[in-house]
């Protein structure tokens, strides 16, 4: 069974979370949320979650390391030694990194990103985070083991994404959670 772990930080964006790791769990995934301070996380929208562990250096197991956005979950994630020197493991090995709205600016902090395509929560023309990077608009992006999002809106697509690159069945769960009625 693949393993992933949701990381989470005071601040995190539920919905980009909750939904994701719901989705994750229904294709048959193992989900730990992990949370880089203590076992109660407090989200943007002042909802509490429980996390599954703290932030340790047994992550490394894991398949697939997911950052969801929200602020000020992205820069307490991207603040974190731990997370960076993970999200730069996971990437030596070629490991599944996610990240969605605000998140990949932790992708950008890690030093992961150079010549590497991937979106966020929409920038300003000002905004430099992503200058390594070749930006796009997709909705999701994938590039080799990164993949990346847009935001709350974008979650379903996401996570199937997700599901499919893991090896779930994406489109018998598209249609189970009725998402195949928005088509």
């Amino acid at each position: 069974m693949k393993k992933i772990a949701c990381m989470l930080a005071d601040g995190f964006e539920e919905t980009e979370a909750l939904e994701t790791v719901d989705i994750l769990r229904r294709a048959g995934f193992h989900v730990d949320l992990v949370s880089i301070e203590k076992e109660i996380v407090r989200g943007s929208h002042d909802i509490k979650v429980v996390s599954d562990r703290l932030i340790n250096d047994d992550l490394i197991d894991y398949d697939l390391i997911f950052l969801p956005g929200g602020l000020p979950g992205a820069t307490n994630l991207k603040a974190d030694d731990r997370v960076l020197d993970l999200l730069r493991k996971f990437d030596e090995k070629g490991k599944w990194i996610a990240a969605i709205c605000a998140a990949p600016s932790v992708l950008a902090a890690a030093g992961i990103i150079k010549h590497r395509k991937l979106t966020s929560y929409p920038i300003t023309a000002t905004d430099r985070t992503y200058d390594e990077a070749e930006y796009l608009e997709d909705l999701v992006v994938i590039d080799g083991n990164l993949i990346t999002s847009r935001g709350v809106a974008t979650v379903p697509e996401f996570a199937l994404t997700l599901v499919n690159l893991l090896g779930g069945d994406a489109p018998k769960l598209h249609k189970a959670m009725l998402f195949h009625l928005l088509d």
